[in-house]
């Protein structure tokens, strides 16, 4: 079902090239909206959306993000979130969840996450007013084929807006690859510094060089982008 659309995204030269694959595929991916959003390390932003414009300026008007759960728990996974899955049961998630289906977005969806080079994160959802039970063969049918759409158009944007989809990878020594391996799973210091037999000035230095190759403001920070450029296994 992908053949299509990848000849298409193959073509695309510009974004507004890839703004007219990334819009058609509702019809080809058999779902009422699709959205695909990045954002780089530096916070520079691409969308698309088949929302409703007067939807995205209520959403982005009352930074709905900081309280949608889909975007809370893709923002933490790195694997795909139905949706149905998914805690609702706030009272400010329901009255969300509630304005999104008055505006047109579905009471189902599938997002991917997805970690791209040097601290790049992007998003791409599906969502349809299917019920529950149509929604969970489709799921079954289709996730391979969202899965495989949403990274090859995060490739694709990359190409197109760094000239690239290639990007210079970091590489940590073994000992800094543990140390921040040890913080990411939630040894505090000390607990790192013992499983690695060193002390903790030791371990200081370790973190810190990692720190400045991958240009981080802070030691959190650093994790997160060791964690995003795959150079930690967790």
């Amino acid at each position: 079902m992908l053949e299509p659309f990848l000849d298409h995204l193959t073509r695309a030269k510009t974004l507004s090239e890839l703004d007219n694959v990334i819009l058609s595929l509702s019809d080809e991916l058999n779902v009422e909206h699709v959205v695909y959003h990045s954002v780089s390390s530096t916070g520079k932003e691409y969308a698309v959306t088949t929302y409703e414009p007067l939807w995205v300026d209520q959403y982005l008007g009352n930074n709905y993000a900081r309280i949608d759960p889909v975007v809370q728990a893709c923002v933490r996974r790195f694997t795909p979130v139905d949706w149905k899955n998914l805690d609702w049961t706030g009272k400010g998630t329901r009255n969300f969840l509630g304005e999104a289906i008055d505006s047109g977005v579905g009471n189902q969806g599938f997002s991917v996450p997805i970690r791209g080079p040097s601290g790049q994160f992007a998003l791409f959802s599906v969502s349809s007013s299917d019920k529950d039970e149509s929604w969970a063969r489709y799921t079954n049918d289709y996730s391979r084929s969202l899965i495989l759409a949403s990274h090859y158009i995060n490739q694709k944007a990359l190409e197109i807006e760094l000239g690239s989809d290639q990007a210079n990878i970091v590489s940590l020594s073994p000992r800094e690859t543990d140390a921040l391996t040890l913080l990411a799973i939630g040894n505090n210091r000390a607990q790192a510094a013992n499983s690695l037999s060193i002390s903790e000035h030791t371990l200081r230095v370790y973190i810190e060089s990692a720190r400045f190759k991958l240009a981080a403001s802070n030691t959190t920070h650093a994790v997160a982008k060791a964690l995003n450029q795959g150079l930690l296994r967790v």
